[in-house]
């Protein structure tokens, strides 16, 4: 049986070290390079050709002889015009001395021609053009392999792919790519005391709300959320809800609920038994009981019941294994500096996650709590931009003090624009 003192409280740096230490990158496989928007590239994309493939029109102008643009001074030059090249097809010929060939952007630069005027800088008479403004040797044109030449490494394993290296994979001819897989994540929650949340509500009873909440969470870091039946406080019925969660293939299982140390509080008991613990408490508010371990070789994460907690607890410790999974070499939350709008007291020692809302003031951003801070009050979330954290060595901190908050979106960075509140909208709560 596990008593209060059978694991060390761990600190919350330590906690996350032991949990990436036993999660790993998942295998690679290959996706339509649309789907594969957001995730990580599982090998180096080396060119095959040179991007653009040939000489070619920037503009719509004309395409000409740099040398027949220089003449007697004041004098403007006069070229004949051979014909009309547009984007998609190639001149069969050559663009002699004294010729002009109109063309459009992204059309092959013919044989002997090195510079495009552009339609602006000319004046077109009968079959002749003349040319009003002379540009430089090489004007308007894009040479061939400027964007890549055939054999560079262009987009390097580890990578994430966003708009630009999908752009960049299709210049390639690439339709497909070879990516992280994404984590199949086995959702459980526990207690004789949750409901589905379509069931008509009755005394003692709460609905389930962690399922969907963690679910949520799983899919925002990237992975693919499996939610079990709810298991009751029945030792047999949560050890075949984590035997199913196996038989569905899972990466890693993620409880909520039974593991503070009331009596029906089994899922760590449950671990302990049929797998293995490797710690129990973490210095923290809200989120202190909670246990990591593993079963058959699959890691598990048991969250505490209360829905704040374990929202919190998957922000910190989840998340970061859902996205070493995927691949990602990065998995911190951004943060932002900010001033308290009211003092802050505590005296327990732990590390406490604050939920407050940002306003933005021309002496930078203030963070206010949402309200209650309690760990079952989820309007405490809905209401927040991000966690504040209060170090472990704090007691109290006055208002105007600054601290770190870790945010639940990432903040806009084009200037005029904020996703936080102005300053003289009033706090919730």
């Amino acid at each position: 049986m596990l008593t209060d003192d059978s694991y060390p409280m761990l600190s919350v740096e330590s906690a996350r070290q032991r949990i990436l230490a036993r999660v790993s990158t998942l295998g690679a496989v290959m996706i339509p390079i649309l789907d594969a928007l957001g995730r990580v590239l599982a090998c180096d994309q080396k060119a095959e050709a040179d991007v653009p493939p040939h000489d070619n029109s920037a503009m719509d102008g004309y395409a000409v002889r740099a040398g027949d643009l220089t003449g007697s001074a004041g004098a403007h030059p006069r070229l004949r015009v051979i014909g009309e090249l547009p984007a998609g097809q190639v001149w069969a010929g050559e663009v002699s001395s004294g010729e002009a060939l109109r063309i459009m952007t992204g059309a092959p630069i013919p044989r002997d021609a090195d510079t495009v005027v552009r339609f602006e800088e000319a004046e077109p008479q009968g079959e002749w053009v003349v040319i009003r403004e002379v540009p430089r040797r090489g004007s308007n044109v894009r040479r061939a392999g400027e964007d890549i030449r055939e054999g560079d490494v262009v987009l390097r394993r580890g990578q994430i792919l966003r708009p630009q290296e999908i752009g960049m994979l299709a210049s390639m001819g690439h339709s497909r790519a070879l990516v992280y897989r994404r984590p199949r994540v086995a959702v459980l929650a526990t207690g004789d005391e949750i409901i589905p949340i379509d069931a008509p509500p009755s005394p003692g009873k709460v609905r389930n709300i962690n399922s969907y909440s963690i679910a949520a969470q799983i899919a925002e870091a990237g992975g693919v959320s499996l939610v079990l039946e709810i298991a009751p406080d029945q030792e047999d019925s949560l050890s075949n809800r984590l035997r199913r969660a196996l038989e569905l293939g899972s990466d890693m299982i993620v409880t909520s609920g039974g593991v503070s140390v009331g009596d029906f509080d089994l899922v760590k008991h449950v671990l302990n038994t049929e797998g293995r613990v490797d710690f129990w408490w973490v210095n923290m508010k809200p989120g202190k009981p909670m246990a990591f371990g593993s079963i058959a070789g699959v890691p598990l994460l048991a969250l505490p019941g209360n829905p704040v907690a374990a929202m919190i607890s998957f922000w910190l410790f989840g998340r970061p294994a859902v996205r070493k999974m995927l691949g990602h070499t990065f998995w911190e939350l951004a943060e932002v500096q900010a001033r308290l709008r009211e003092a802050v007291s505590r005296k327990d020692g732990r590390r406490h996650y604050l939920r407050v809302r940002l306003y933005e003031t021309d002496e930078g951003l203030e963070a206010a709590l949402t309200g209650d801070q309690g760990s079952g009050i989820l309007m405490s979330m809905v209401s927040a931009d991000g966690l504040a954290v209060i170090p472990e060595d704090r007691d109290h901190l006055e208002a105007g003090s600054m601290v770190k908050v870790l945010l639940f979106r990432e903040p806009a960075r084009i200037p005029g624009f904020t996703c936080f509140e102005p300053a003289d909208r009033e706090p919730i709560g």
